[in-house]
């Protein structure tokens, strides 16, 4: 007997029938003896209908400002999840199962005040503990806690995966299972290289690179905390039939094992390829090389929320200028140029220039630690492709390359191909 998380996406509870459909993959758990729990999204597109209600009230009541109280948005976008628990319960319940759906506050799972994007702090994994050993199967509403305030909080988008991690970890499960409408993590979108392969395992380290640059399987936070509590976590399809072959299996069941890597016994030199689009790219020229500019750019940044990614310096000859060049989300590159606009005397720079449309590519994989030679392999492939590079950062195990958007999916072909992922 083994204890077991499953969580399930919007596309797989997205109606009574799939619904139904996830209620079949519980009960194949269940038959076999396991103790589960279960963290559910809202049903495909109810988050955004509930968020676009919200959104929309301010307008239709005419009110002066388009900004609301944040408590009462987790209020009223909680409620998706909610459903979808109490749906499933029922029908589990259909099936003879002893079910019973919690809400957040319930647990509880303990957050902080930043209603909207809450951090969970602390969860109590007793009572859920308790309703295993009488048998019970706990059916609970992701994406939500209680924040310090008493009032439900919620995580940000993709918040259910970070649920279902930090359960996992609570009441110390011998895995997390996250169902999701693809069947695995694969070397790199399967929309651009059809050769991309699903990968057996791969270590956190590689799948927290992926997320964060691009890839969409997990959350970010999901990823942190589960190689934190050292979570042995699937990513699984929920549109396979529930019975069939190897579904089953408590070890090795089908999917991508995200692991420890010391678990992964052949390492790859290159495990992934991931991109992110809609990114643009900001220069501040002429800076006075002194210290505290980075300061000086970056902190007025910070405090208006924009996440700054690529950063590249270039020192003039003399060194007494620098050039500072750096990545932000498109969507937030008039905000920033207007907050350095608002600080260019404390700043001090002569010139600034922005560019949008960028696509960042990168190449992932722990074996790059132990490997020479692999962004040189990068460089030359994509020069041979004729795609210059705008700007370079690395790190142990990741090479990020920032080029022209229209060059993205040539470029995530070309090193897909180069470091041999497309072989079987």
């Amino acid at each position: 007997m083994a204890r077991i998380v499953m969580k399930f996406g919007g596309t797989s509870v997205a109606d009574l029938d799939r619904i139904y459909n996830v209620a079949r993959h519980v009960k194949r758990e269940v038959d076999a003896g396991h103790q589960v729990a279960v963290v559910v999204s809202a049903m495909s597109g109810k988050t955004n209908e509930l968020v676009a209600w919200v959104q929309n009230m301010p307008k239709v009541t005419g009110a002066k400002s388009p900004f609301y109280d944040a408590r009462e948005y987790d209020a009223v976008v909680a409620s998706g999840e909610q459903v979808t628990a109490g749906l499933l319960a029922i029908a589990l319940q259909s099936m003879d199962i002893d079910a019973r759906s919690w809400q957040g506050w319930q647990i509880p799972i303990k957050t902080d005040n930043a209603h909207g994007a809450a951090r969970i702090q602390d969860i109590d994994g007793e009572e859920l503990i308790k309703r295993f050993e009488m048998g019970q199967v706990a059916v609970v509403a992701g994406f939500q806690g209680i924040g310090p305030d008493n009032r439900i909080a919620t995580l940000g988008r993709g918040g259910s995966d970070t649920s279902a991690v930090a359960i996992a970890a609570a009441v110390k499960a011998d895995r997390c299972d996250i169902y999701t409408d693809v069947d695995g993590v694969y070397t790199t979108d399967p929309r651009i290289e059809p050769k991309a392969r699903r990968m057996k395992k791969i270590a956190f380290e590689e799948m927290l690179e992926m997320a964060s640059l691009g890839a969409k399987v997990l959350q970010v936070r999901s990823v942190e905390l589960a190689m934190v509590h050292k979570v042995r976590t699937f990513v699984r399809s929920s549109f396979v039939d529930p019975d069939a072959p190897g579904m089953g299996d408590l070890l090795n069941p089908p999917g991508t094992l995200i692991c420890d890597e010391d678990e992964i016994v052949e390492q790859e030199v290159v495990t992934g390829i991931a991109y992110a689009k809609d990114e643009a790219q900001i220069s501040l020229r002429r800076l006075s090389d002194r210290p505290g500019v980075s300061a000086a750019i970056f902190g007025p940044l910070a405090e208006s929320h924009i996440n700054v990614d690529m950063i590249v310096q270039n020192i003039s000859e003399d060194g007494t200028r620098t050039d500072m060049t750096f990545t932000v989300p498109s969507g937030d590159a008039e905000k920033a140029l207007s907050v350095l606009a608002q600080n260019k005397d404390k700043i001090g720079f002569d010139v600034i220039q922005s560019e949008t449309g960028l696509v960042k590519v990168s190449v992932i994989g722990i074996g790059m630690r132990s490997h020479a030679g692999v962004a040189a392999t990068a460089f030359r492939a994509l020069a041979d492709k004729g795609i210059n590079i705008k700007a370079i950062t690395t790190s142990e195990i990741k090479i990020s390359i920032l080029i022209d958007g229209p060059y993205a999916e040539l470029a995530v072909r070309t090193l897909h191909s180069c470091y041999g992922l497309d072989k079987n």
